[in-house]
């Protein structure tokens, strides 16, 4: 591998775009291939439990093994490229989910399936965080957002494009190529990466955070656990047991972060208020929508009895709608910052929420057409340049840590967000249910009303408290992110 770092390639502009082409289609590949990967075995899971003659609640833990192995990984991934190189870290983890896709693939039985997902999990949940820092590493100053919006388009349309591939391949072929279809992939994102992703520079690592590497992971996965479990109720064994695990888990992990010289997770960035009401409103936005993303497709199959597939298709006009703003955002972005941006993209998605508590279970899918396509503008407007402040919020030797910190968040956060929703849904549900205590539009019409009417809530929070972002003080003085003083955003 090249020990030349991105920005002393030789005979090439160090501001020119088509430097970073090529690097940043492997960067594509590897995100696009675990983000398309995470939503397709969703679809499968019916067939898998015919293959396997296993329950569908047993075959649940193919789901949550490689969740909990992602929110594992995820905060050792900026530590790990500062110590070895962001570089071989990204190829490495691309060639360990490759692997686990093989090993998936070639599963005999449940349990085997499980554990090859924890493969899979593992190296795919440090690709996105090493994906933004590279990309921010690599990008000319004056083109930061442009080029973070490039990678937001495979970042916003995998996960919609899963459902459909999937759907397609478990009903005309086998649920085995859901994971071979990552193979030729995984195999040219890292042929590519060999060839032409460069070197970056790195921090040293001298300090050996070895109960930051221990308390992290059983952090983060005791919280996504327990969070995601509450689902099924709040004061269950497996809900009560997992968030007692990684909040005491996580209460370490801080006080040692905080002691440490080089942490794997640098906790002190949230002294920047910048950073810190960024990522507030972050979390904000990240219930709102992904609460929105996962109400959807219920919605669609529990009250409208529409298939995965079907409901892969109509849920296409916010994947297009949230690649095409996202490919603009990024521009604005680097002209008028993340600001306006996130304003705009919480009124979309509040006022998308507030159509929908106005649809209806007996409404066609045209009713659907326009809030899809606002809450897919919300995500496009929003996503990528809120990702980008954080990033410019903080040092820029803390790059890789932000990333993996925001990532690590946003795994929890997601989770939160399906399990609340599912338990105000569940709950409403009671509250509509006919004495017979079967379902009928109407029941299934206001539960989902009311659910989504939580959602305006959050979304409207998230649209006031975007009022309070603003520019990093280096980036208002007309200066490069790259050249942010520590000093200037840190209080």
């Amino acid at each position: 591998m090249s020990t030349k770092s991105a920005t002393d390639l030789p005979g090439e502009d160090p501001q020119s775009f088509k430097r970073i082409i090529i690097p940043l289609i492997t960067l594509i590949l590897g995100c696009f291939m675990v983000l398309l990967d995470g939503s397709a075995v969703n679809v499968a899971l019916p067939k898998l439990s015919g293959a396997f003659g296993a329950s569908l609640s047993s075959l649940q833990w193919v789901i949550t093994a490689y969740v909990l192995a992602t929110a594992a990984v995820i905060p050792l991934a900026g530590w790990l490229s500062d110590k070895f190189g962001a570089k071989r870290i990204f190829l490495y983890s691309i060639a360990f989910f490759t692997l686990g896709s093989i090993l998936c693939a070639m599963a005999a039985d449940s349990a085997m399936l499980i554990l090859f997902r924890i493969i899979q999990g593992a190296g795919g949940g440090m690709v996105m965080p090493i994906a933004f820092a590279f990309v921010y590493k690599l990008s000319p100053p004056d083109k930061v957002g442009a080029i973070m919006g490039i990678l937001g388009i495979p970042v916003l349309l995998a996960p919609a494009l899963g459902p459909i591939i999937a759907g397609w391949l478990v009903d005309y072929a086998s649920w085995q190529w859901i994971f071979i279809i990552n193979i030729p992939v995984g195999l040219l994102a890292i042929g590519i990466g060999l060839r032409f992703l460069p070197d970056i520079p790195r921090e040293p690592v001298t300090d050996f955070d070895l109960w930051g590497i221990v308390l992290a992971p059983i952090a983060f996965a005791g919280l996504s656990y327990g969070v995601s479990e509450g689902a099924n109720g709040w004061t269950s064994f497996n809900t009560v047991t997992g968030l007692s695990i990684g909040i005491i888990a996580l209460v370490l992990f801080i006080l040692v972060e905080l002691r440490h010289k080089q942490p794997i997770l640098e906790l002190r960035v949230f002294k920047s208020m910048d950073f810190t009401k960024g990522i507030v409103i972050q979390w904000i936005f990240q219930i709102a929508l992904f609460g929105s993303m996962f109400l959807v497709p219920v919605f669609l199959q529990q009250a409208q009895n529409y298939s995965a597939f079907d409901t892969g298709i109509i849920m296409l006009p916010q994947a297009i709608a949230a690649a095409v703003i996202i490919s603009i955002s990024g521009t604005l972005f680097d002209k008028v910052g993340a600001r306006p941006l996130v304003i705009a993209g919480m009124t979309f998605v509040a006022v998308s929420a507030f159509i929908l508590t106005r649809v209806t279970a007996a409404d066609g899918v045209s009713a659907l057409i326009l809030p899809l396509a606002l809450l897919g503008a919300g995500m496009g407007l929003s996503l990528m340049p809120l990702n980008t402040h954080l990033i410019q919020a903080s040092p820029p030797k803390l790059v890789g840590r932000v990333t993996s910190l925001t990532n690590a968040a946003q795994q929890v956060m997601s989770s939160f967000a399906i399990a609340g929703l599912m338990t105000v849904l569940t709950r409403t549900m009671k509250g509509f249910m006919p004495g017979d205590g079967i379902p009928t539009l109407d029941t299934w019409t206001k539960a989902f009303s009311g659910t989504f009417m939580v959602l305006v809530y959050i979304a409207s929070i998230g649209l006031i408290l975007g009022f309070l972002l603003k520019k990093p003080a280096a980036l208002e003085e007309g200066d490069s992110a790259a050249h942010l003083e520590t000093g200037k955003s840190f209080m």
